[in-house]
């Protein structure tokens, strides 16, 4: 394949070292996260307290319902590779997200989910808020690669920078719509989340002139040729519409997502793997095999850090002392310290790795990973020695919040940004959206291991003490804290499976680097 040339102009010009369009990407992540997190600040509250599920269902509700989010850019992954472009599939799925969490803000007129009709609007909610992630959630972090060179020393920094966004997103909306349905009615902290989600689509279209020309459709001819009267685009968008429905039984029966999990992600690592076998030169093989490690990573550390929004949301709630200079704080507004920290560190972490790189002391990504899984763990060993510390029958100090999302943001950093970078990195450009949507299959996964967690929290009664959430944090902080290490022994040799100096530019001329680029050196684990 011949490399694309792109027009150059304003358009291709760069602000504080980074292209233009970076920028455009990052403010309609920004708002599509405010829109996402600020629900789900609320999600696990609206499940226990107005449909009025025990805690053990409500946290495998919730797990069910973020798998499926970061399980659904598969498909929207694969379609942009094939058919759509990355920046067709980002504007579908922001419509569809805008319409989802617009239909979040109807509650019904009563309480429970007992013989109440008005719990299938939320349902249908849900569905659209699924697809609508499928098509933006992978193809707008392929988009953030795409402005780079392979070997371009400011792709780790510029996820990073787009990570701020994202939480800059996110440490707004949990504030805002949080605040907004715990104090005055779900509708309005979820109608929040709806404008939000506007704004993001807004952003993106308005902006698209910076993009460069990146993420369009591959073969626009094939794009435009008509099947039964329609365009095969638009049979593309009524098919993704209808898998709404799909979605929509699915969530219902949580049990069986499990299973699905299980059978596509088998069959997926698979696929992967016969590709790397059969098809793929010997560097670009190993390249994939590290991929997949990373990827079976995922579920590890979502797995412990997504208690964060299910029943560490609920610890806040009941066993937490939130009062804060006389201020009793609502537990939902808690959700902004983790974004908070993101937002506060990510530039830190930007430009260690900068600065460590320089002196060839950078940890790899495998190594990156282990510190990631281990400070999680280590995040919850503190929870558990602080309240057990301060008695079991009295209030937690909030200041025992703040340390676990502290540990866990460190550990965060450590792996999501970087594993973002690593999957545009080592990916074969043709599976570039495909990867992308196994990276965040492999988070789709550790939510629903989330959710199982959060469920076991519940005991068999379903209701969740101090003492059952702690005893299960204990387990997963040991856990953590073993594969960690265990990782980064094992770090240095995968690192070399990745072939670092042998990458190259093949299909797009990219923004040029500014002044004093430095070469990537292979690192050690």
């Amino acid at each position: 394949m011949t490399a694309r040339h792109l027009p150059d102009g304003d358009s291709a010009g760069t602000f504080l070292g980074h292209p233009k369009g970076l920028y455009v990407l990052f403010f309609a992540e920004m708002w599509e996260r405010f829109s996402y997190y600020g629900m789900r600040a609320l999600l696990i509250f609206y499940l226990t307290k107005w449909w009025l599920f025990s805690d053990g269902k409500a946290n495998l509700i919730y797990g069910a319902y973020t798998s499926l989010v970061f399980i659904t850019p598969m498909l929207g992954g694969y379609l942009a590779d094939r058919y759509l472009g990355q920046r067709k599939a980002v504007q579908f799925g922001a419509i569809l997200l805008t319409i989802g969490h617009c239909l979040m803000a109807f509650e019904g007129g009563v309480a429970g989910h007992e013989d109440n009709p008005a719990i299938n609007v939320f349902w249908l909610a849900l569905s659209f808020i699924m697809v609508g992630s499928g098509f933006l959630k992978a193809n707008i972090s392929v988009m953030v690669g795409q402005m780079y060179r392979l070997t371009d020393v400011r792709r780790d920094g510029a996820y990073t920078i787009f990570y701020v966004g994202v939480n800059v997103g996110a440490f707004l909306g949990s504030i805002i719509a949080g605040w907004l349905g715990e104090t005055y009615g779900w509708r309005y902290g979820f109608g929040a989340a709806g404008i939000g989600m506007a704004l993001g689509l807004v952003v993106f279209v308005m902006g698209r002139g910076k993009l460069l020309g990146r993420g369009e459709p591959p073969e626009p001819e094939v794009l435009a040729r008509r099947h039964g009267g329609l365009r095969l685009e638009t049979w593309l968008y009524i098919v993704s519409t209808a898998s709404i429905g799909v979605l929509w039984a699915l969530i219902q029966m949580q049990d069986a997502i499990g299973w699905l999990l299980l059978a596509s992600g088998a069959v997926m690592l698979a696929y992967i793997a016969w590709v790397a076998v059969t098809r793929l030169e010997p560097h670009v093989r190993d390249r994939l095999f590290v991929i997949l490690f990373l990827v079976l990573l995922n579920p590890i550390f979502w797995g412990l850090y997504e208690q964060t929004g299910g029943s560490l949301n609920l610890f806040t709630d009941r066993f937490v002392d939130r009062d804060m200079m006389g201020i009793d704080v609502k537990a939902s507004v808690f959700q902004s310290v983790n974004p908070f920290f993101i937002i506060t560190l990510g530039p830190i972490f930007s430009i260690l790795w900068v600065w460590l790189n320089r002196r060839r002391l950078e940890p790899s990504a495998p190594a990156k990973f282990g510190i990631g899984i281990l400070l999680v763990g280590l995040s919850f060993l503190t929870l558990v020695w602080g309240a057990e510390a301060n008695g079991i029958d009295v209030p937690t100090p909030v200041i025992y919040i703040f340390l676990i999302n502290l540990f866990q943001t460190a550990g965060e950093l450590c792996l999501s940004p970087v594993g973002l970078s690593a999957m545009t990195r080592l990916a074969p450009a043709h599976m570039a959206s495909l990867i992308m949507g196994a990276w965040f299959f492999g988070t789709g996964g550790g939510d629903f291991v989330a959710g199982k967690i959060g469920e076991a929290t519940g005991g068999d009664s379903g209701a969740a003490t101090k003492a059952s959430i702690l005893e299960v944090y204990s387990h997963i902080g040991w856990l953590g804290i073993g594969i960690g290490v265990a990782i980064l022994v094992i770090a240095p040799f995968v690192t070399r499976l990745m072939h670092l100096d042998t990458l190259r530019d093949e299909d797009v001329d990219p923004v040029p680097p500014t002044a004093d680029p430095y070469p990537m050196q292979e690192r050690a684990g």
